[in-house]
């Protein structure tokens, strides 16, 4: 029997790629490739361009994107970002040396929840949380976790709070489009740009993972405003009943809740106790899945915001 034949890399000689260094991505070029010594995967070695050949280094392959819009769109978020991070942190240092600290957490711990994003036009007041004020010094000290959010999501996110809490609308449910379906399709959307069994590919499904459990857990706790509570109740006595398709948060919520849980996802990740490349890895797939998402949004978001009966109008009022 003749021997099988290896597998070809993915990635070949002289390729045009993006590597990361740190939690950058920079243009470079597949100098050479070998078999990684454990016979799991692949080697290459790396010249970034622009820089000198001291800094070419054998890579892994789970730090190497192939050299698409996607990706260097991913690339140029992650620099854009950095930027931000510096440009905080340099006014972070400049209000201390002057005494002066930011209160960048004032308006948490209100029972109401207000925008989390404003619009360039300033439209409604920042998203307040559903959890203690914490110490400033501690958030300050917090590992600072970025996902940008594209400006039509932000805006969306407003509108949201607007029909919620100023037009006493609440979002038809159970949802045309639950969370679990969005999560479902981008799954079948991105699969086919991972190897099956690769690291990429773990990845990747257990960020899904994540992100459905994160939804029913963080649901009512952080993503509600008060207004949908009690529509929330009714919904939880829905997941309990014998007859129902709908057994939990991401069967019967949608878009709208998915969006508020996207920003509200920096905070939580940075109380976990990931490691900073664990962290650096799971930031790259919410980027990609967000900027997916946020292609999608005619689809997934619901046209109208429904109006809710007197009855239920009475017992908010009641509570």
């Amino acid at each position: 029997m003749a021997p099988s034949k290896q597998p070809q890399p993915p990635f070949q000689k002289d390729e045009r790629v993006l590597c990361f260094h740190m939690e950058m991505l920079y243009e470079a070029k597949i100098l050479d490739i070998m078999s990684a010594e454990s016979g799991d995967g692949w080697l290459y070695k790396i010249h970034y361009k622009g820089w000198k050949n001291t800094w070419d280094d054998w890579v892994p392959q789970d730090r190497i994107r192939k050299f698409t819009d996607e990706n260097k769109e991913l690339a140029a978020q992650l620099l854009a970002q950095s930027k931000s991070l510096q440009s905080s942190k340099t006014a972070k240092q400049s209000a201390k040396k002057g005494g002066r600290a930011s209160d960048m957490s004032s308006a948490r711990g209100s029972e109401e929840r207000t925008a989390g994003t404003t619009t360039a036009t300033g439209r409604g007041p920042r998203r307040a949380r559903d959890y203690d004020l914490e110490q400033k010094e501690n958030f300050y000290n917090r590992p600072s976790v970025k996902i940008p959010v594209p400006d039509h999501i932000k805006s969306l996110l407003v509108d949201d709070w607007e029909n919620i809490t100023k037009n006493h609308q609440l979002v038809p449910l159970p949802h045309v489009h639950p969370v679990t379906e969005i999560l479902e399709d981008y799954l079948a959307h991105e699969r086919p740009n991972r190897q099956p069994g690769s690291a990429s590919m773990d990845v990747l499904e257990e960020t899904i993972v994540g992100l459905r459990d994160y939804f029913d857990q963080a649901l009512g706790r952080l993503l509600l405003y008060r207004f949908e509570r009690l529509q929330y109740h009714e919904m939880h006595q829905l997941w309990h009943s014998a007859d129902s398709n709908h057994k939990s948060a991401k069967d019967t919520y949608g878009a709208e809740h998915m969006a508020r849980l996207l920003v509200t996802l920096p905070e939580l990740i940075a109380q976990t106790n990931m490691d900073q490349q664990s962290v650096n890895r799971l930031r790259e797939e919410l980027i990609k899945f967000t900027n997916w998402f946020s292609r999608h949004v005619t689809k997934y978001f619901v046209p109208e915001y429904e109006n809710p009966d007197q009855d239920y109008l009475e017992k908010v009022k009641s509570v």
